[in-house]
Parts: structure tokens; sequence; C-alpha cells
């Protein structure tokens, strides 16, 4: 495949430490790629590198002449006081195209990303539209390769599940940065991974996320078995040139000049293996073991008017791990506020075990102070911590998190948002708990930080209920659901993908019963002898909006089965995605037919 994008010896660093070095990435046509690392790796540096938008320290950027580089960002930043399509139209304005040309570009991309009305201010959308927004902005410019950062950022499950049909129906390729597990699966065929634990700063494999993660180990295995190798070397040749060899042959300076080298490749490989470690993430329970923690009847809460949820029901147990679902906006957050007694419901009643004790994730790490230092949010009395009845130094303490010990200084507001929310999980894993209520916990965590969460979150013997976008976590840990619809109903479900479906099946038939009656057409007049349209082509034309709505609907058709396929087989979705691109090329076809006869009809 053609090479359109790439970076050749790239090196870039913020301050004294290097994010990578030397570092070289070719993007092909049609390539489907996920990038991972952790949290301060480089990812976001690396594709605004990739886009033009960041100059390397060292190295250069190649893309092939004519390529089409689009880039969505994690923050999504649009000119004030314009509407939706106001923003599609600026972002087309460079464009060689007429005006008619970008009106059509711009209904096509909304039509895409699902916006329905096109003239509401950009300005105020939620984090979720305007997600979507963005992605519009770039799919307007019909770009051959596409870099995403983060792209779920702010996104629901349900949008995060229409985001994976749009990538794997898409003419293009993709680099996309994300830590969702599940995301992740289902729209990479070869994952990157930055890191300062391999020799080239990334290790590039074919295959789903799962396939990478076993060559990985292997590698990281190797690695580890190599640095033994040379250990044992190097304490060799240390009780060899301890005897301090009279002779000073010519190869016994060859072999001290191979012992320093050794030297020199040992402490490389020791700096690259203790990079791979992860945070130590373990919550403490009480050991209570009342049979019933908590138990909610018939809880129902509105805001602003609005019913959230109505005769909501909930038992917790120990060992009891329940998931909120819903569509941002439906009162997830609400409804485990109302759990903590944060909240009071408008109907309804919750009984608490005597003494229960509960700790609560509050999503966006709201209990945190930006304006504390590091080590007084990780160790607010002194300069030790009880762990596990065990005192540990704040140093000590920190280290568990990944921390360095600079870093104790710093105000929370200079930490990232991974590092905020190791510190808030820090704190909760200080205070035994019976119940830990988790609202949005794997926010900007990476993905060795979220299998660690993931672990301990299973094997706290505790309640547990959390609210998560992240599938993979839900799916391993919860052993039921509770799905909100956002209209005010909610239901048990046995499995996210259960819930997924049935959340879809309710929106399709309320958009059904939404959609206005066709209005009948008024009676064709006839055509001007000045139209330039034959009378084949006005039928057409008369026509064309009405096969427009039908391959879209196709489409919509393909999105489904291509969710279905990812659960049956590679070939089953490989043919599903094919038939998916060969129906959005025909709505792609038929906008163009309808912009040319128009054209015509007006000239």
């Amino acid at each position: 495949m053609t090479v359109l994008l790439s970076v050749q010896g790239l090196t870039k660093a913020f301050g004294p430490r290097p994010l990578f070095t030397n570092l070289s990435l070719n993007l092909r046509a049609g390539e489907r790629l996920g990038l991972i690392g952790a949290n301060g790796s480089g990812k976001s540096t690396l594709l605004r590198v990739l886009a033009g938008r960041d100059e390397p320290d060292a190295g250069e950027r190649i893309a092939r002449q004519g390529a089409r580089v689009g880039y969505l960002a994690q923050d999504d930043a649009f000119p004030a006081g314009m509407t939706v399509r106001e923003v599609l139209l600026a972002a087309l304005v460079k464009e060689a195209m007429d005006d008619h040309e970008r009106e059509v570009a711009a209904d096509i991309a909304l039509t895409q990303v699902g916006f329905a009305d096109e003239n509401q201010p950009a300005d105020k959308l939620s984090g979720g539209w305007r997600k979507r927004l963005a992605l519009a902005r770039e799919l307007a410019l019909r770009p051959d390769v596409l870099l995403l950062d983060e792209p779920t950022n702010h996104l629901d499950l349900p949008g995060i599940v229409w985001l994976e049909k749009l990538l794997r129906g898409a003419k293009f390729g993709y680099l996309v940065a994300t830590h969702d597990r599940a995301f992740l699966r289902a729209v990479a065929d070869e994952v990157v991974e930055l890191g300062r634990y391999y020799p080239e700063g990334y290790y590039r494999a074919p295959g789903s996320y799962d396939d990478f993660a076993d060559r990985r180990e292997e590698f990281l295995a190797g690695q580890a078995a190599q640095q033994e190798r040379v250990a044992n070397q190097v304490r060799v040749e240390t009780e060899w040139l301890g005897r301090k060899a009279a002779a000073r042959t010519r190869k016994a300076g060859s072999r001290i000049d191979d012992a320093a080298q050794r030297r020199v490749d040992l402490a490389e490989l020791k700096a690259r293996n203790a990079a791979a470690g992860a945070a130590g993430i373990d919550f403490v329970a009480t050991g209570r073991k009342t049979r019933k923690l908590l138990t909610a009847t018939g809880l129902t809460k509105s805001l602003g008017g609005r019913r959230l949820f109505q005769g909501v029901d909930v038992a917790l147990s120990p060992g009891t791990k329940l998931g909120l679902l819903g569509a941002n906006g439906s009162g997830k957050s609400t409804l485990l506020r109302v759990l903590a007694g944060l909240v009071e419901p408008d109907e309804g009643s919750v009984v608490r075990a005597d003494g229960l004790l509960t700790e609560m994730f509050e999503q966006g790490r709201a209990s945190l102070d930006p304006a504390t230092t590091l080590r007084k949010a990780l160790c607010p009395e002194g300069d030790t911590v009880v762990y596990r009845g065990r005192p540990l130094h704040v140093v000590a303490w920190a280290k568990q998190f990944l921390f360095k010990v600079e870093q104790l200084d710093v105000t929370l507001a200079s930490c990232s948002g991974g590092e905020q929310a190791r510190v808030r999980i820090a704190q909760l894993m200080l205070r035994p708990a019976d119940l830990l209520l988790l609202d949005e916990p794997t926010n900007d965590l990476d993905i060795p930080a979220l299998e660690v969460l993931e672990e301990s979150l299973a094997e706290f013997p505790g309640a547990l209920v959390i609210v998560s976008h992240d599938r993979e976590l839900l799916d391993r840990l919860c052993t039921e659901v509770i799905g909100l619809d956002g209209q005010g109903n909610a239901g048990s479900y046995a499995s996210v993908a259960q819930w997924l479906t049935a959340y879809e099946r309710s929106l399709a038939e309320r958009e059904e019963a939404t959609r206005p009656a066709p209005t009948p057409k008024p009676a064709a007049k006839p055509t001007p002898k000045t139209k330039k349209l034959s009378y084949a082509e006005q039928k057409e034309l008369d026509g064309i909006e009405a096969a427009i709505h039908s391959a879209e609907e196709a489409v919509t058709a393909w999105h489904t089965k291509v969710e279905q396929a990812a659960t049956v087989g590679h070939v089953a979705l490989a043919e599903a995605c094919q038939a998916l691109e060969a129906a959005q090329a025909d709505v792609e076809r038929l906008y163009a037919r309808w912009q040319e006869l128009e054209a015509k009809r007006g000239a």
C-alpha cells in the first residue's frame, strides 16, 4: 500500500525528558491503526506532529503530495457565534468548490454524524455533540487519512458504538489514540504502542488488540530474559576484571571493551524494563458480612421538570457489582448520588445497613482541590500514611501510583487528568469501605492503570456500583446492570450488549413515531422552456430525495448488521463492512447526482 504520511527520525521533548527519540512510523492508505501508551508517553504530541500542528525537535514529517490529512483534537473548539452549519461551511471556504458544492458537502457530513438541527449554536452543544460536529468538520474535507485523539471523550455508550460503525465503514485510513479497549478492538486492525520500554520508542503489531497484547507480553518477557542474560555476563566479566589479568594482550583489551559495552546494555535494559510498571491499586474492604448492605425501593427522581427515572429497585450485598448505563443526561450520576444519600429521591426509599461505610469517586474528581500540592493530597497528615495497617512514607506511597519524588510539591492543577484520577483512587484506598460508588473512574486512565483498577475492583469483597463508558471494564466486572433510557424508564439487563440492543431499538421506535408524515407534493408545474433538464432528468430529480432517503436507511441497516457480525467472526464482519461501504458510496453518488441536476436546472 502507498505510504501517505510518515515521520522519520522523530525526536520530541518537553523539558529535560524526551517523549521519544529517533522514532520512525509510516501510515499507508487504508490502514486502520490504534495508538496506545501510558499517560505522558507522547500520543497527543505524535498526532500533532503527524498533523503538521507541532514541529519536532529533530527528524522530519513527510506527507505524500496531494494527501489530505484530517486531525480530530481532544478538545473541540469552534468560532464563537456560529451555527452548526456555519462551522462546516467555514471549514470548506478554502476548498476548490463553488457555493452549491459546499452546501452539499456540509449536508452529507451533517447527515453522517446525525445532526437534526443544523441551525443550533455550536457553542451551546453538549460535549458529545461538540465531538460529533468536530468530526463532521473533518469528514467534510474528505480526508485520505484521519488522525483522532481520544475521540470517545464526551461520548456516551451509544455514541461510542455509533463512532465505531462510522469508522469501520469509512473509506479513509486512520490512526486513533484511545484508552478504550473495546473501542480499540472494534476499529483497529493493527496496534501501535508508544513507550520508553521499547528500543525504538514504540511497538507495532498487526491484528486485534488481543493479538497485540499477547505479542507485547512475549516481547517484554523476552526483554526481561535478555536483561537477566546480560546481567549474568556482566557478573562474569566483573569477576574476570577483578582478577586484574596481567597480560594486556589485544584479546584482553577487546574483552575489557566488550565488558564496558555490556554494562551500558544492561543499564539500558534495566531502564526500559522498569518503565513498564503499572500503578498499585488495591481497595480495602471492611470485611462486613451483613447480607444486605443497601436496599432501595421505587426510586423516582425528576430534575428541571424532566423525569430521569422512576420505580428503580436496587439491592446491594457483599460481592454485588452493579453497572449503571444510559446516554448522557439520562440520570446515571443522579441515581448514584441518591444511593450515596447526597440527593433525596422524589419517591421511594433507601435503607442502609447500620454503620455502612460508603466511599464515592465523583465524576470529574470534583473533591480534589487544584491548589493542593500532590504531597498534601496523597498524605494529608504528616509524611506517612497507614495502608492495610502498615505505615508508608509519602515517597513510597507516591511511587505506588507512578509519581516521581520531584512531583510531590507541584499542585494538582499542574497534574494531568490521569494523574488526578490516580490521586483520587489513592485517597479512596486509604479508607476501608463496605460500598464503593464510582462515577466515571476510568476517565483519563491509561490501559495499564485501567487493567489494575479492573483487577482490584474484581477482588473487592464489598458492594460496588459503577458508572462508566468503558464496556470492557463493565463486562468483566458487573454481575448485573441497570439501564436508563433518558425517557424516565429503567430496566435490568444481563449485559452491556443486551442494554445497547434494547436502547437502539427503543431509539429507532421513537424516531419512527415522531417522523412527520410525508406531505403530498403539489402537481408538477409545466417546465419552463428556459430549463435545461430533459424530461427524464426532471423525473429523476423529482424522485431523488426519496432515493436518498432509502439509501440512507440502507446505510443504517448495514450499520446494525456490522455490529451483529462483529460477534460472529472476521469473515462475516468483512462482508458486512464491504456492503456498508457500498451503501455509503450509493448515498454519496445520489448526493452528487442531486447536486449535478440542481446545477443544470439553475444554469
